[in-house]
Formats: structure tokens, C-alpha cells, sequence
């Protein structure tokens, strides 16, 4: 038998070590619960300062980069700022932050669209009306213009036609930019036709040179007329525009391999890189057109030209630099738009350029060519008597402001001819529509130097209607004629 001091000390031994055990189980459950505590503390602590820094980051989101963003829709050149953090880009908060970015991008281009669209249906109906009412009033210039033969009241006329010519220009532009049709159809004419026509419609038509080389009869069909006519315009306003008014704007008239080319040199300051790179992709019409691009107050003329060049398959050019300093745009016209009209049966208006190339064409027996300065061997004959003018010496005039002639629908102006294009109009008695010599109220040829001032030009369409309305009634033929009246009374033009 175990005696009792041994049994007790076994039991001692056992729950000595049964308390050394359950102790060392104690201690590693501390150190566990120590390590435990400070893991979440680290987690906390991590956590909280991703949560911090994604809240800057959808801070510094809503605050720069959405409106970088949206502004660069507008405004390409601009830069979206990135991430706060360096490390940002490529994890999932990155991607999702750009996703954000990619979605407003999306929904604020299909809202301008949409918002864009329905301003220019509200700006397409607000222009077709104000074109329906300048029509109407063009009609009715031109009806007083027919209607009455005083010289001062024909040139105040001219005057009021001419800027409602200008207007109907604007308005035309608006509805062009706005997806609107040009607004006339017109027939087949002449190139050199279109481009004075262009010409005319602008404020400071007196200061364009048109040099016509093509051949005689080169002419547009009849649905490219009225665009490549406001795309001239339009160039030549940007020309006027931007150069000093004491300098020209050339126009040269040019064939070239694939069809014809209106080259429009300036002598203004110019264009920079980034400008002519942003006035090519407007008249390229390659790019969808929005008004909100177009800056404020909108400048539409390139913009209409992009869209005239995407509809009618035409060509506009100005990333060169023209040789006197400013810029040079090219109009080109393919050949698919060109024809031809017989310039004797239809000859060109009596305000164009004549062409440099007529000058090589046979001369007909007994006959001066056209336009040489030289009267003809058999002069026309006056379509109405009107007494013989007496050879007088003409007062100066007295200085008045230029007044173009009418110019609405498509009609030309009257301009001071430059020096080798002779008018083709006399001040004495009606004009021939192909005789070329100027003559003054003696009935004598003036020499093909003389530039005629705008006041002649409409005292002369002046006697021109005052001739065929003596035509048409017989008891005022009679009557003393209003431009010899006018010049021996010294009346100011």
C-alpha cells in the first residue's frame, strides 16, 4: 500500500504542474490577445487612413478634375489634374475615379449636343423669318429703284440696298450654321459672276482686286453657285476684317488640274499656328459644328464654310501664309461642279473683271476687241433719243461717301475700276452690255486708266433707267437729260 505522505506528494507534483501548465496557457493567451489588439490597431489605423485618403481623393475629384473635365470638352488644350497620390493610378480606386471621369465626359457631350440641337432649331426658324422679311424689303428697293430716275435718290437707294444686302449676309450665315439650306437656287452662271457677287455683299467691297484669268465662259453649275458665292463672301470679310483698311485683299481667278481656284491674299497681321490649325478643322467640316465653340459673340463665318464644304463637295484651304504678310484661303472647285456658258449669248456682268484671256481672242472684221479701249468701228446706237449734250466743262463733285449699286440676289455691284478692266457703261447715253469703252457725258472715250468713283457708277444706272422709261413713253423723251443736268448744275453725286 501507498502511504498518505507520498500520495500527498504526488498530488502536490500534479497540481503544481497542472498550475504551471494552465499558467503558461494564461501567458500565451495575453501575448496572443496583445497581439491580437495591436493588429486591429494597426488595421484601424490602416484603414483609417485609406479611408482619409479616398476621401481626399473624391474630394480633390469633385473639386479640380470633374471640372477640368467638363471644361475640356470645350477648351481641348486644357489639362485634367490626376490623382492626389502617385500609387493612385492603376488600383481599383484609380480605375474606378477615371471610370467616373469617362462616364461625365459621355453624358456632358450627349446633354451639349441635345442642348446645342435645340438652340439651333430655335436660331434656324428665328433666321428664316428675318430672311423671309429682308427679301420682302429687297424687293421693294428694287422696285423704287425701277420706279424713280433721280440720281441722288437712286444712290440713297443703292445705299439702303446694299445694307440690306449685308444683313441678309448675316442672317444667310446664322441659318447656314444652324443645318438651314442657303436660301436661293439660282442658275447656271459665270465663275467670275459668283465671285463679285460674294464681293458685294460686303462693307468694304472697294478694297478687293479680282484678277479673272480663267477662260471666257468658265461657269458654275447652278446648285454650287449661291454656296461658292458665300464662301467667297466670307472669306473676303475675314480678309477685310484683319487687314489695315488702306491695304488691299487680291483675288486671283486661276484653273488648275482638277477644276477652278479662288486665291484670297491679305496684307494683315495674320494667324498663328494653333489658329490656322483651329480655322482649317472649322472649314474642313469635318467635325461636328457646335454653337457653344463658336465663342461669344459666335463668330459663324468659318463655321458656315465647313458646312457649305461638306454639303456641296467643295474645298476650302487657309493653312498657308499669303506673300504679303496676312493669310492666303484657296477656294477650290472641282471640275464635276464646273460648265460652261457661251460668254457672246451670256456675256459676264458689266461690273467683272474682265478676262485676261480675251485679250487672245480673234478680232471680227472691222471690229475692236471688246473691252480694248478702242471704239468700235460701228458704234451701237443709242436705244432712246435724248438730246445732243453740249460739250461743258464738269465741275468737281462735290465729296459724298461711295455708294455700291444693288447687290441683292446675286445682282453685282458697281465699283471703281481697277487699272486694265474697263467698265463697260456710259455716262453719256445707254450702256451696251458689250461695249467696253467709258465715256464721259461729251460722248468722247475715256482713256482705259480713268477709274470711275461709285457716284458715277450710280449716276450712270441712274441715266440708264431715266433712258428706258423715255423709251416707254413717248411724251417724256423730251426730257433734258438727268446726268447733263446734273453735271451743269454742279449737283453733288
Amino acid at each position: 500500500m501507498i502511504e498518505l505522505p507520498e500520495l500527498v506528494a504526488g498530488g502536490l507534483a500534479a497540481g503544481t504542474l497542472s498550475a504551471l501548465a494552465l499558467g503558461g496557457s494564461l501567458l500565451r493567451s495575453r501575448r496572443q490577445k496583445a497581439a491580437l489588439r495591436a493588429e486591429v490597431t494597426e488595421l484601424r489605423d490602416r484603414l483609417e487612413s485609406a479611408e482619409g485618403a479616398f476621401i481626399s481623393e473624391i474630394e480633390h475629384l469633385a473639386a479640380r478634375r470633374m471640372p477640368a473635365a467638363a471644361a475640356q470638352l470645350a477648351h481641348p488644350h486644357l489639362r485634367v489634374p490626376g490623382p492626389i497620390r502617385q500609387n493612385t493610378p492603376g488600383t481599383p480606386t484609380g480605375i474606378a475615379l477615371e471610370y467616373v471621369l469617362t462616364a461625365l465626359r459621355e453624358e456632358l457631350t450627349a446633354q451639349r449636343v441635345r442642348i446645342d440641337a435645340a438652340a439651333q432649331a430655335g436660331l434656324r426658324g428665328a433666321t428664316r423669318e428675318i430672311q423671309a422679311a429682308l427679301y420682302r424689303l429687297q424687293d421693294a428697293l428694287r422696285g423704287l429703284e425701277q420706279r424713280y430716275d433721280d440720281p441722288e435718290l437712286a444712290q440713297t437707294l443703292f445705299a439702303l440696298d446694299h445694307e440690306n444686302e449685308q444683313s441678309l449676309r448675316r442672317a444667310q450665315v446664322a441659318a447656314v450654321v444652324c443645318g438651314a439650306w442657303v436660301g436661293l437656287a439660282r442658275e447656271e452662271s459665270h465663275v467670275v459672276d459668283a465671285v463679285t457677287g460674294g464681293q458685294a455683299r460686303l462693307a468694304g467691297y472697294h478694297r478687293v482686286r479680282v484678277h479673272n484669268h480663267l477662260e471666257p465662259g468658265t461657269a458654275l453649275v447652278s446648285h454650287a453657285v449661291e454656296p461658292a458665292a458665300i464662301i467667297v463672301a466670307e472669306l473676303l470679310d475675314n480678309a477685310l476684317r484683319h487687314s489695315a483698311p488702306d491695304t488691299d485683299v487680291i483675288v486671283n481667278l486661276e484653273h488648275v488640274h482638277h477644276g477652278v481656284c479662288v486665291t484670297v491674299d491679305d496684307a494683315g497681321l495674320g494667324m498663328t499656328q494653333d489658329e490656322r490649325a483651329r480655322a482649317q478643322r472649322l472649314v474642313a467640316g469635318s467635325d461636328p459644328i457646335l454653337l457653344t465653340d463658336l465663342g461669344d459673340p459666335p463668330r459663324m463665318g468659318l463655321a458656315a464654310i465647313g458646312q457649305l464644304t461638306r454639303q456641296f463637295d467643295l474645298s476650302v484651304d487657309v493653312s498657308s501664309p499669303s506673300p504679303y504678310g496676312g493669310v492666303r484661303a484657296v477656294l477650290r472647285v472641282d471640275s464635276h461642279l464646273l460648265g460652261r456658258i457661251d460668254p457672246q449669248e451670256r456675256p459676264p456682268s458689266a461690273s467683272a473683271p474682265r478676262s485676261t484671256r480675251e485679250r487672245a481672242a480673234p478680232r471680227e472684221p472691222g471690229r475692236e476687241p471688246a473691252g480694248s479701249g478702242t471704239p468700235t468701228a460701228e458704234p451701237p446706237a443709242p436705244a432712246a433719243p435724248v438730246p445732243a449734250p453740249q460739250p461743258v466743262p464738269k465741275p468737281a463733285p462735290a465729296p459724298v461717301a461711295p455708294v455700291p449699286a444693288a447687290a441683292g440676289h446675286g445682282a453685282e455691284h458697281e465699283r471703281a475700276a481697277a487699272p486694265g478692266h474697263p467698265e463697260t457703261s456710259d455716262l453719256g447715253g445707254l450702256p451696251q452690255r458689250r461695249r467696253r469703252t467709258r465715256t464721259d457725258a461729251s460722248g468722247l472715250p475715256q482713256p482705259p486708266s480713268a477709274v470711275r468713283r461709285p457716284e458715277e457708277a450710280a449716276a450712270a444706272l441712274a441715266a440708264l433707267q431715266y433712258g428706258t422709261a423715255a423709251a416707254r413713253t413717248p411724251k417724256r423723251a423730251s426730257a433734258p437729260d438727268p446726268q447733263r443736268t446734273d453735271d451743269e448744275g454742279g449737283a453733288a453725286r
